[in-house]
């Protein structure tokens, strides 16, 4: 199994890349981090995200995105060239002229392509009571 201390660390990375890109909507850093087809799973459903329709959705999205922190991250290697990635991330948007602070719990399924790491899968899970009383 490979070094997994250094793969976190590089996956972090990228990580931390792609929420940057995120904030400051260079669509073209997200689209190079994405798998060609990206699983996306959160509050709003399940969807497959080519490259194109990522781009679409970075580009027109209703919120923006003004600050994150990465907690607690770990990592579990499914083979050498699949790593799964857990993590809390606080988020500070800006939405509908409304700051938003919120904590999720995010997980990302990267695979290495031709020696560069994509991102196949994402979830996101607002933090909270998990029967939805809140």
């Amino acid at each position: 199994m490979p070094n997994t201390d250094a793969i976190q660390q590089e996956l972090l990375a990228k990580e931390r890349q792609y929420w940057n890109a995120i904030k400051e909507k260079d669509a073209a850093t997200a689209l190079s981090l994405s798998d060609e087809d990206c699983l996306v799973v959160g509050a709003q459903g399940i969807g497959a995200l080519s490259k194109a329709a990522l781009e679409k959705m970075l580009r027109g999205a209703s919120y923006e995105l003004r600050d994150f922190s990465i907690e607690e991250l770990r990592l579990r290697p499914i083979s050498e060239d699949v790593m799964a990635v857990a993590y809390k991330v606080r988020e500070e948007l800006e939405l509908e002229g409304r700051t938003i602070r919120l904590v999720a719990y995010d997980t990302s399924l990267w695979t290495r392509r031709d020696g560069q790491w994509v991102c196949a899968m994402h979830t996101e899970s607002l933090a909270g009571d998990p029967f939805g009383r809140h």
